[in-house]
């Protein structure tokens, strides 16, 4: 019996530590989606407002700019 509370106690501990390092995994990750989130809006209104003021157009390496 008392081999059976450690082999219990001990997988208990184990258990715990990958809980926990779930849990750090998880609040790094809200941290990281939430920057990321930041940067798309940051990135999603430069670009509305580039095309706002009519300098929206890329140009590809083999595209003529509209002057040629």
């Amino acid at each position: 019996m008392p081999e059976q509370l450690e082999d219990l106690q001990e997988r208990i501990a184990h258990l715990q530590r990958a809980v926990d390092d779930l849990s750090e995994t998880v609040a790094r990750q809200d941290r990281d989606i939430a920057l990321l989130q930041h940067r798309v809006q940051m990135l999603m209104e430069r670009e509305a407002a580039r095309e706002s003021d009519g300098g929206g157009g890329v140009i590809l390496g083999d595209e003529r700019p509209p002057h040629y």
